[in-house]
């Protein structure tokens, strides 16, 4: 059993089941899901946490699946342009996303212990932000919203 974000679940499904979906949605839209997007998305999926471009490079070169960085940039940028993984700003690292796909407006909550990662859903087009927008004519193209504070499994913990 490992942890979802904050979440202790059954881990061992998590790969095949995101995997899977991405693969469906990406025949569905005619995409090229390659075995390098592949691996990306695996290894994002792997830990439930955001990871830097250079850790999942570092993990490419080892399996011989590309050495140089645009080889993990190129994968990240198609998952996340895709919605199929988020960029978390804060930690200049990635994480796979929970809703594949799906438009939807996600909220980052950050560990600042242990840099668990969970996402959450925000309110999207019933939410202020979007309300605002549409009173000024303005059109939301990408929102990032990350809040840092400490997971339920690190709170208690000294530091």
């Amino acid at each position: 059993m490992g942890s979802f974000g904050f979440k202790p679940h059954d881990h061992s499904s998590c790969i095949s089941t995101g995997v899977s979906e991405v693969a469906k949605r990406c025949e569905a839209a005619g995409l090229q899901f390659t075995p390098v997007r592949k691996r990306v998305l695996e290894i994002l999926l792997e830990g439930h946490r955001a990871i830097g471009a250079y850790e999942i490079l570092d993990k490419l070169r080892e399996e011989g699946l590309g050495s140089q960085p645009p080889v993990a940039y190129r994968a990240l940028d198609f998952l996340v342009k895709h919605r199929f993984a988020h960029k978390i700003e804060k930690l200049n690292a990635f994480i796979a996303c929970t809703h594949p796909g799906d438009m939807h407006a996600p909220a980052f909550l950050i560990c600042r212990s242990c840099d668990a990662v969970e996402e959450a859903l925000t309110a999207g087009e019933d939410g202020r932000l979007d309300k605002a927008a549409q009173e000024t004519g303005f059109t939301i193209e990408r929102t990032v919203l990350e809040a840092e504070g400490v997971c339920p499994n690190c709170q208690g913990k000294s530091e």
